[in-house]
């Protein structure tokens, strides 16, 4: 019990997450003042090097760096908010898969063809998509949000029950956080091992947008159906059953979106959104008339 509060305090904390936060801004920043000099010295003949990437062909290609480590950040914040407010857990899960499209827009609008067969050319199709999937997403988690916020009717819930559950989900999250780290170690060695700057061969972009993340929600369905296990100890209630299956469903939505590309992807993912968005809807409707 002491060791589990001493680590959780030690990563998850209040003063972690303000120490954490301000380190991934100065890297983020770092990184993005890097990039965007590779990029120019690549466009100047500087450093001779035909690297065949989209990613370093257009300054505007330079904000794809700084906001991978807000993704990061973002990832850090889903496992801080585990143990605090299940909603918020999930909203954290909408919120990345929206961050990586935006994140995708920036790589794309360095590749855009302005012409008047805009319809025609599947690049700027694909942006088409894109940049209207990210304001749904943005609408959709904003309604999520005021969902999670209702006030609700109080429930006689036993409160010996809720901080075994809330304890029970300080332990996911103080184990959640080596395993990321250790993913994302893994992955970014693996990543690094596949660049040859001689051959000037880089990892296609789609492996790219998707590295770490198609394994992140792969964890995170096995997370989320271990917190519904556990859910069971402590209410046998139909409506919270169901709220939490709906968002094992929507998360595996998202897992299946990295799996293909162009326009299902993005229908996968708003589609997971949307689903979530409905199941919380009619669950709190469902907790306010029982």
């Amino acid at each position: 019990m002491n060791l589990l509060n001493k680590v959780y305090q030690v990563f998850l904390s209040e003063y972690a997450k303000l120490r954490i936060e301000k380190t991934i801004l100065y890297v983020a920043l770092f990184g993005f003042f890097i990039h965007l000099i590779f990029v120019y010295l690549l466009k100047f003949g500087v450093v001779n090097l035909s690297l065949d990437s989209e990613l370093f062909k257009n300054p505007i290609s330079a904000i794809y760096t700084p906001f991978s480590f807000i993704l990061v950040y973002e990832v850090y914040l889903l496992i801080y908010y585990l143990p605090k407010s299940f909603t918020t857990y999930i909203t954290k899960q909408y919120e990345i898969i929206t961050l990586i499209i935006i994140r995708k827009l920036f790589k794309d609008l360095s590749a855009l063809e302005l012409s008047s067969d805009w319809f025609a050319i599947k690049g700027d199709l694909q942006f088409t998509y894109d940049i209207l999937a990210s304001v749904i997403l943005f609408y959709l988690i904003f309604q999520f949000q005021k969902q999670g916020m209702k006030k609700l009717i109080p429930q006689e819930d036993n409160q010996f029950k809720i901080e075994r559950f809330i304890h029970r989900k300080k332990i996911i999250a103080v184990v959640l956080v080596p395993i990321f780290f250790i993913m994302a170690s893994v992955t970014f060695f693996n990543w690094s091992s596949d660049i040859s700057f001689t051959s000037n061969k880089l990892p296609s972009f789609e492996t790219v947008n998707n590295l770490f993340f198609d394994e992140f929600f792969t964890v995170l369905i096995l997370v989320d159906v271990v917190l519904l296990l556990i859910s069971f100890f402590y209410t046998d209630k139909f409506h919270k059953i169901i709220r939490n299956s709906g968002f094992i469903v929507s998360t595996i939505l998202i897992r299946i979106s990295f799996g293909v590309s162009g326009l299902i992807s993005t229908i996968l993912i708003v589609t997971a959104v949307l689903f979530g968005l409905a199941i919380i809807a009619i669950h709190n409707k469902y907790e306010n008339v029982n």
